[in-house]
């Protein structure tokens, strides 16, 4: 059974990954959301579900058995040890999550890994491409402010602090699509889409 081209796409918070995904979407491309499949596996994942609570103690799930959100982001907050201790419990189960999502995909020609870390996670050694969406930074602040009100400027600022800088991502990138609201998005995402099917 062949398994299909597989193409991340990552860029920082506000740079516009998932209205990028949405195009690649409406082009009939399978899209796995690694953030979001990371959020269901915390709570699906027997092996991981046990992990985090003798990590970070039985307060990290309530009593039905829901991730506990905000006592793991208070646990983790600005402690860089122990954030990077879930994240390397995170990410091998959703490593595997994917790798079994993508068997159910072999009929396609491509597949697109959208993952907010997929530099730093590592994960982008074991996918054939990637592609990074770049914008400039006051814009990326304008956007999180407009769509997370619970942020503030220099929340997001801090945010952009702690990712990889945006020109370090760009050197990694296989294919750079700009959505800095003057370079039109869909004839970027067409013009990659041409090269994946061939």
């Amino acid at each position: 059974m062949s398994k299909p081209l597989q193409i991340g796409i990552t860029g920082g918070i506000g740079s516009g990954k998932s209205l990028v995904c949405k195009i690649f979407n409406a082009l009939g491309v399978p899209t796995y959301d690694a953030d979001s499949r990371a959020k269901m596996v915390m709570t699906t994942d027997g092996i991981l579900v046990e992990a985090i609570k003798k990590e970070f103690g039985i307060l990290s799930y309530d009593a039905k058995g829901t991730l506990n959100r905000q006592y793991l982001a208070s646990t983790v907050f600005n402690q860089p040890e122990k954030l990077k201790r879930l994240n390397e419990l995170v990410h091998p189960r959703v490593a595997l999550d994917y790798e079994q999502w993508v068997h159910t995909q072999a009929d396609v020609k491509y597949v697109l890994k959208e993952a907010a870390l997929l530099f730093e996670s590592g994960s982008y050694q074991a996918l054939h491409k990637v592609i990074v969406v770049t914008a400039p930074e006051t814009l990326r602040i304008q956007r999180v402010l407009q769509r997370d009100p619970h942020r503030g400027a220099e929340q997001t600022r801090e945010i952009i602090r702690n990712q990889m800088a945006e020109d370090e991502k760009i050197r990694r990138a296989d294919y750079v699509i700009t959505n800095d609201e003057t370079t039109l998005l869909i004839p970027q995402v067409l013009n990659l889409h041409k090269q994946f099917i061939v």
